[in-house]
């Protein structure tokens, strides 16, 4: 596996960066929460994240909305990205404890950056009736995220 660097860089003595590689998540949700926890500070994120794993609030689906119910709240289309929610709750206490090492303070800082991209594609078979068989591929994902202190 290749190694897949930083898609932009902060400084290192104010900021903490971590990423998640190859997580069977799904890419879209993956933006869509991305999108969501940007700029905001470390234990709001954290707060939130929990609540979408509780269902007691949906993230708002800006691009992947189609076919999407309304939700309750101040967005249009919503869901609850539980998968997604769990594996970047793990990657923010990453950050959170590469900042702590580095001597800086995690409750005072926020997202600074955050990026998803698509990852290798594990492609498999799902055996069918008759002899036949029909493709189950997981997707995979790459997660990048950045905190800096508030200035």
């Amino acid at each position: 596996m290749a190694r897949i660097n930083y898609s932009t860089e902060f400084d290192p003595e104010t900021s903490a960066k971590a990423m998640g590689s190859e997580l069977h998540i799904s890419t879209k949700k993956s933006r869509e929460l991305g999108r969501a926890i940007k700029g905001m500070h470390t234990g709001v994120a954290r707060s939130y994240l929990e609540n979408v794993i509780k269902l007691k609030q949906a993230v708002p689906f800006k691009r992947h909305n189609d076919g999407l119910g309304h939700k309750k709240g101040a967005m249009a289309a919503g869901r609850y990205p539980v998968g997604a929610a769990n594996e970047f709750l793990k990657i923010l206490k990453n950050v959170e404890s590469n900042a702590e090492y580095k001597g800086l303070e995690p409750e005072n800082m926020y997202i600074a950056h955050f990026s998803a991209k698509r990852g290798r594609v594990i492609h498999g078979m799902r055996q069918r009736a008759r002899g036949r068989a029909s493709p189950k591929n997981t997707e995979t994902v790459f997660v990048e995220m950045i905190i800096c202190e508030v200035v």
